[in-house]
């Protein structure tokens, strides 16, 4: 059986302060930084092919 998180849309769902953690991380992630976001964007599709990531 495969549980439903609370929210119906993501694991973040069952630990909502990780979830504003990660998100103010991710947007940090993407909004500063050495790299340009052409490159940053390169690495992102890269990596979801590595992990099958159908998204």
């Amino acid at each position: 059986m495969r549980l439903k998180p609370p929210d119906g849309t993501s694991i973040f769902g069952y630990q909502p302060e990780l979830a504003a953690s990660f998100w103010r991380f991710y947007g940090e992630l993407w909004s500063n930084g050495e790299l340009d976001q052409s490159t940053k964007e390169v690495a992102r599709l890269r990596n979801a092919r590595l992990n099958d990531c159908g998204i």
